[in-house]
């Protein structure tokens, strides 16, 4: 796979290699004049200067979710996340906790690990054999007839981590946004219950789709298109985001089963303890979330054709597999179903412009055994296949974007947090170049 080379670089005024003065006022210009309620102009989509100051502006400033502690459970477990032009190394620690590290020798620049996950004690980089602590400090880097220099000048590069409720997250910023705890105080206690810690990784799935992050994004805000899914649709309410004013006569039977599940979901979760209400603050604070629990049809349990649990092992302490779903949205570049049975993450990694790795991960309790309490293929089928349907609608959408008769179209009201997430992302980068 072929990807663009991306410079961030900083100018003196610090901004990626490549902006002058009139190319920032355009920027700004475009950012100021954005209709609200419509989606962005083309470039936003298609331009690599605009995808740099993304990955500067967004994903450099930013809280995003890197991987579950299942994918990093004993010490000197690792994963290697790459976006834009960045690589890190998220080490679990022996304390429990995370490292989180840029995978860049300071040798000579090579990647230190290559494997997109493993477990190591040092970290031993390929090229020659400079050798780092899993807190990133240089210990060994000799050879025959050279002058003894201070290794602690060239540690490994830190950025910042931390775990919430078995969720890991990372930042590149030297000073992170400073909401994010209290975003985590509001979803841990939705998160907590299903215990994470205690489950394994079944299966990933890495997709690479063929458009900007933010269309994936956008796409997943919303179920405007959610007849798309005949798979998602069978335990998925397809009213998903409508309200009764906004309802179509052929989905008001729909509706109303939607209705009646959801009260009854309110009222096992009221007997044990659980919350359910919705949080919705996608774009008024840094840290946007929404999270809520919601109910599924059918059986109401899991995300099957009848809606019947996938996995026979109820996940943590949970008392009842008939908790539908628990569905959080974080900006930027993450969401998450979490169910009594099993939890599903995605995490979206932009590559450059038009390219975006989409990595979908199915936790299950961890003493679920394959082929006795789940068949792995029944438990992926729905999402597998959702994925690929909104890989192809994303896609779609890149096509169009780079048309010159392209042209913004306006959001539905069904769209809400669309415009959220375009306004939150316009909100950020309205605050980094001024």
């Amino acid at each position: 796979m072929e990807l663009t080379a991306v410079n961030l670089a900083p100018t003196k005024k610090g901004f990626p290699a490549g902006f002058s003065e009139e190319r920032l006022d355009e920027i700004r210009q475009l950012l100021d004049t954005r209709r609200t309620g419509f989606s962005l102009e083309a470039p936003f989509y298609t331009d690599d200067h605009l995808f740099n100051l993304d990955m500067q502006a967004i994903f450099g400033q930013n809280w995003v979710f890197a991987c579950s502690v299942a994918e990093i459970p004993e010490p000197g477990d690792y994963v290697t996340l790459d976006f834009g032009p960045y690589s890190l190394l998220v080490l679990r620690t022996d304390d429990g906790g995370v490292n989180v590290l840029h995978n860049v020798c300071r040798h000579r620049g090579a990647r230190v690990l290559t494997e997109a996950a493993g477990t190591t004690g040092n970290l031993v980089c390929g090229y020659h054999s400079w050798t780092y602590s899993p807190d990133g400090q240089l210990i060994h880097a000799s050879a025959p007839g050279e002058m003894e220099f201070d290794k602690a000048c060239y540690s490994l590069k830190r950025a910042h981590g931390k775990i919430v409720a078995g969720l890991v997250f990372l930042c590149l910023a030297e000073e992170p946004p400073t909401d994010f705890d209290d975003t985590a105080a509001i979803f841990a206690p939705y998160v907590g219950p299903h215990e994470l810690a205690k489950t394994k990784v079944a299966y990933q799935q890495n997709i690479v789709e063929e458009a900007n992050w933010k269309l994936v994004m956008e796409n997943n805000r919303e179920c405007y298109h959610c007849d798309g899914h005949p798979e998602l649709a069978c335990a998925l309410f397809p009213t998903w985001g409508l309200t009764d004013e906004t309802i179509p006569p052929h989905l008001e039977d729909v509706w109303d089963r939607n209705q009646q599940a959801q009260a009854a979901l309110e009222y096992r979760c009221r007997r044990y303890g659980l919350p359910y209400e919705v949080v919705e603050e996608l774009d008024t604070r840094i840290a946007g979330i929404r999270i809520s629990r919601e109910s599924l049809d059918g059986q109401g349990e899991s995300f099957s054709a009848d809606g019947r649990r996938l996995v026979k092992k109820l996940l943590g302490d949970l008392p009842d597999f008939r908790l539908g779903r628990c569905s959080m949205h974080l900006q930027p570049n993450s969401w998450f179903h979490l169910l009594g049975d099993h939890v599903v993450t995605f995490t979206v990694l932009p590559i450059n412009a038009h390219q975006t790795l989409v990595r979908t991960t199915w936790l299950v309790a961890d003493d679920a055994v394959e082929g006795v309490d789940y068949d792995l293929e029944t438990l992926t089928h729905t999402w597998k296949q959702t994925n690929l349907q909104d890989k192809n609608f994303v896609e779609l959408c890149q096509q169009g974007a780079t048309s010159p008769f392209y042209e913004q179209g306006p959001y539905m009201k069904s769209e809400y947090q669309v415009e959220a997430f375009i306004n939150w992302y316009t909100q950020r980068m309205r605050e980094h170049v001024g």
